[in-house]
């Protein structure tokens, strides 16, 4: 195994483990910690929301960057097709709407819940099942 796969493997499985751990870990724990509001639990999350998806897209490029000389697999290419694809999904079109619901409650209209959140949880999924994937194509 060369140095460029073993740097791709190693991308894919932290992106994969800062995703579990934030995704469905701390999302749902912060809005169970004593004295956490809705406003407080929103402002945080998209704080660590934006952050963790700078990240996501690095390890992106570390990845395609890695695998660049290479001939990879279709199946390779898809599995790594599909993370990124729910990464862009994500932050192309379902961030904006979470985005504009969390100022609105930050502003202080508590309104009704966003369905927006059911399609990032879905896409994260499809992100988690997408770099599990890849990773094992990697290893293999």
């Amino acid at each position: 195994m060369d140095t460029g796969t073993r740097w791709a493997i190693a991308a894919v499985f932290v992106w994969l483990g800062m995703v579990l751990a934030i995704s469905f870990v701390e999302a749902p724990l912060k809005f169970r910690a004593p004295g956490v509001t809705l406003r407080i639990g929103l402002g945080i999350g998209r704080l660590v929301f934006r952050a963790l998806n700078v990240f996501e897209y690095v390890f992106a490029v570390v990845i395609a960057a890695a695998l660049f000389t290479h001939e990879t697999p279709t199946a390779l290419n898809v599995a790594l097709c599909g993370a990124v694809g729910a990464l862009l999904t994500q932050t192309i079109v379902v961030r904006p709407l979470l985005s504009r619901r969390t100022s609105a409650v930050l502003e202080g209209d508590e309104g009704r819940r966003s369905k927006a959140h059911f399609a990032y949880v879905g896409l994260e999924v499809v992100k988690v099942a997408a770099l599990v994937w890849t990773g094992v194509l990697l290893i293999d």
